[in-house]
């Protein structure tokens, strides 16, 4: 099936809810307009259906956020929250949930308005933790600008969004939202996408598998730029940019593994590109990651047993980073093993390595002619390097089910 929608069927975020819910029956295409229209809630993907934009002139924005707080303490499991006011929600809004202690992790809470009661609204699920009376807790409407849960087979191309961070009291946490957000979903495909301005992550998923992002930027953001996070596995992303975020360009999270990262731009944010804890089994390959305040990519501090290994950095162009803060170009931190620069340039600031590794790394191989006095030194003791790199397979590709046996929809 195939909706095409006018600019008076995608008058608002309602009525094109809707036609994706329409859709979802049998499963195919809601094609937007040119349109520039302001979001008082999320758009839900559902599996099947495709949500496609002409580009540049379908417009997104975010609607200004409000706080709401609660009347006092809230239990974990609760379907319902009870506010000092209810003006202005209204039954099906997205909203997020939390108290000053769980604000930015997967404690927050991130759900649909199903009700609305007097001074409570009811929530399609229940709240993911204890929400303290003496830790101010609150409903937002600060909230993602397309997202999906629990998807197979679902795409979202050709939109142009808008964050209206100028507008947001409060920002959304990385693990529950983002301006594009999916959870626990398999078989995305995210094309096209232009968005800026967030308060919050620009695109984050989490317990995702098999997904291809194309073509898409996501700048301006005061979180991550790109986050594939929480054990997302096989991951594609090619042509894409993140520019002036306030944290990571691109930041794989804990347990992202099997990516390939190729033909992108980092530039300009808090820093390029930062692995972590479990982060193995990744491919980043000719990508500019260029003039960020920290460093261009760094290997972040993760200890055994679960540190970063089997991870290759091929063919990259890692240059004048590091504007704001002591580090070198590539910094490779903790007890990370198996990683593979292979035929990258290393162009360091005037006084600063090109690259610094930790005493406690091993079998850390670094080749070709770019590295010299000009353009920055190689700090590593001679136990880190090995003179031939580490052999093992890495990036996006056809896996065997082992590969995603810790993912739900394995």
């Amino acid at each position: 099936m195939e909706l095409q929608l006018d600019p008076s069927d995608a008058r608002d975020a309602l009525a094109i809810q809707q036609a994706i819910d329409a859709v979802a029956i049998t499963g195919g295409r809601v094609m937007l307009p040119a349109m520039d229209i302001e979001l008082d809630r999320a758009l839900v993907l559902r599996s099947g259906v495709e949500l496609i934009g002409q580009g540049a002139v379908s417009v997104l924005r975010q609607g200004p956020g409000r706080v709401y707080p609660l009347t006092g303490y809230h239990n974990y499991g609760m379907a319902d929250v009870p506010l000092e006011t209810t003006e202005g929600l209204a039954v099906g809004m997205t909203v997020s949930v939390h108290d000053d202690r769980t604000h930015g992790g997967f404690y927050e809470t991130l759900a649909r308005i199903t009700w609305v009661d007097g001074n409570w609204v009811g929530l399609d699920h229940g709240v993911e933790a204890d929400y303290q009376a003496a830790a101010h807790p609150c409903l937002t409407t600060v909230r993602p600008m397309v997202m999906g849960h629990d998807l197979q087979r679902a795409a979202v191309r050709g939109l142009r969004l808008v964050g209206g961070r100028e507008f947001s009291p409060k920002g959304m946490g990385g693990c529950r939202g983002g301006a594009v957000y999916f959870g626990r979903c398999h078989g995305l495909e995210i094309e096209g996408i232009e968005e800026t301005g967030y308060l919050g992550e620009g695109l984050s998923f989490q317990m995702c598998r098999d997904v291809l992002i194309r073509d898409c930027a996501f700048d301006g953001n005061s979180g991550n730029g790109l986050h594939p996070g929480a054990g997302s596995t096989n991951a594609l992303f090619v042509g894409c940019s993140a520019r002036g975020n306030e944290r990571s360009g691109f930041f794989f999270c804990v347990r992202a593994n099997h990516i390939t990262v190729r033909d992108c731009v980092f530039r300009g944010n808090a820093t390029g590109v930062s692995v972590g804890t479990r982060d193995c089994h990744n491919l980043l390959e000719s990508c500019a990651v260029e003039a960020n305040q920290g460093s261009g990519i760094l290997f972040r501090d993760a200890p055994r047993p679960t540190e970063v290994h089997s991870c290759r950095v091929h063919r990259c162009q890692v240059r004048d980073n590091a504007q704001a803060q002591d580090q070198a170009q590539v910094e490779v931190q903790s007890d990370a093993h198996d990683i593979v620069l292979s035929e990258c340039e290393l162009h360091a600031r005037a006084g600063q390595p090109a690259l610094r590794a930790a005493a406690t790394v091993r079998r850390l191989f670094v080749d070709g002619p770019r590295h010299d006095a000009a353009t920055g030194s190689i700090d590593a003791s001679p136990t880190t390097l090995t003179a031939a790199p580490s052999v093992f397979d890495c990036g996006y590709g056809d896996w065997p089910a082992s590969v995603y046996r810790h993912l739900p929809l394995a």
